[in-house]
């Protein structure tokens, strides 16, 4: 069994990424995070021998409420299978397949915790309805999505790093992601699930862009942020061996209109 809190890889604190930290052992039992708070919680999760993932979620803004939940790994197998569609070794396909696992991690948040299928894009629209996402539940639920993710080996090539922030004394601009470093090149990524619904395809873009608020589905960020009507129309790389792909990879993809705020959360 494995029971950590953890905010980054070893690897990231190895090899010297900035803003990244190392892991933490874990509390023997999980403890709500209390009220409300002003930076994202670090991931809290145990992975059982069983293959099953408890983990503590936030939403209803900032943290307002934490719950533990779990995935079966039935559900995990699930989420490595449609990774799995996009095989290829090119960034673009590597970026993809970090989509698709926050996406799938989201859904089945969602099928535990149903409140979280009432999740908007941004914050505009969502005002007291129960199982809203603010930028500080989304960066602490997509770090721990990528942790486990990480643990269960679907993130080779990629560290994980603390959330980031930009604009953190701003109050109606600061705003929160989750963050990777590719190992190869060494560059940081912004993957950030607060524009889109809970159990959208996130939005993925160099660090450097995000902080400079550059915007993902804009040129020449838009073409790695799709969300088409199937998963292996994702991929640049489509390997199924001759063979078309299952059903399950032709999950459609429920593409809300997407909000361009001009501020950020």
């Amino acid at each position: 069994m494995i029971l950590r809190l953890a905010a980054t890889s070893l690897f990231a604190t190895a090899f010297g990424f900035p803003g990244l930290a190392a892991v933490a052992s874990a509390p023997a039992n999980f403890v709500d995070a209390g009220p409300s708070v002003s930076t994202p919680l670090q991931p809290l999760y145990r992975i059982d021998s069983d293959g099953s993932v408890t983990l503590r979620v936030c939403y209803n803004w900032s943290c307002a409420r934490t719950e533990n939940i779990t995935f079966t790994a039935t559900d995990l197998t699930r989420v490595k299978t449609l990774m799995s569609i996009c095989a290829g070794t090119t960034l673009h396909d590597r970026l993809q397949r970090v989509r698709i696992g926050i996406w799938q991690m989201e859904l089945l948040a969602e099928k535990y915790q149903p409140l979280l299928a009432n999740d908007q894009a941004i914050n505009d629209f969502e005002v007291g309805i129960e199982g809203r996402t603010d930028c500080v539940d989304n960066a602490s639920n997509s770090t721990a999505y990528l942790n486990i993710l990480r643990d269960i080996g679907e993130l080779r090539g990629w560290a994980i790093a603390s959330p980031r922030v930009r604009k953190r004394f701003d109050v109606n601009a600061v705003h929160w992601t989750a963050v990777l470093i590719d190992t190869q090149s060494g560059i940081a990524w912004s993957v950030d699930s607060w524009y889109r619904p809970n159990g959208h395809l996130p939005m993925v873009m160099p660090l450097r862009s995000w902080l400079e608020e550059k915007k993902a589905w804009q040129p020449p960020f838009a073409c790695m942020n799709s969300t088409p009507r199937a998963i292996d129309q994702l991929c640049h790389e489509q390997r199924f061996d001759g063979l078309k792909p299952a059903a399950s990879t032709r999950q459609r993809y429920n593409s809300r209109r997407v909000f361009h705020p001009a501020s950020s959360n």
